[in-house]
């Protein structure tokens, strides 16, 4: 079975080499995906966990159609880690907002507030699986 690569010059995919997204088969693996200015290091929405929340399912949709899939009607998975409990509803808010009850709804999703990330001002990272 063939895999497909998708990678952006993100700064972390570049240093440390992996790439953005893996397609096998019909699944779709999605590395972590934070809100990171392409190219650089800079965090964007420094302070707004909505607005990083945004960035990351934007970047995360991108390599999904990028390998194939559809959007966000391909998604069985999100996995969502916080730096801060106080943003769970905001980043659930933005999360609602392209997965909420419009048929679109994500099978699985996890919310984990672990205490800290390779950057200071990353606020939020997620993960996706599509098919």
């Amino acid at each position: 079975m063939e895999k497909s690569l998708y990678s952006t010059n993100a700064h972390f995919e570049v240093s440390f080499g992996y790439h953005r997204a893996v397609r096998r088969g019909s699944f779709i693996f999605l590395s972590g995906t934070t809100a990171l200015s392409p190219g650089s290091a800079h965090v964007l929405c420094p302070g707004d966990a909505a607005g990083q929340m945004t960035v990351a399912i934007e970047e995360s949709l991108k390599a999904i159609r990028a390998l194939g899939g559809r959007g966000a009607e391909d998604v069985v998975r999100v996995r969502m880690f916080l730096d801060k409990n106080e943003d769970c509803q905001e980043v659930g808010r933005a999360f609602k907002m392209v997965f909420g009850q419009d048929g679109n709804g994500v099978a699985a999703t996890m919310l984990v507030v672990p205490g800290g990330f390779v950057d200071k001002d990353m606020l939020v990272e997620i993960e996706m699986d599509a098919m």
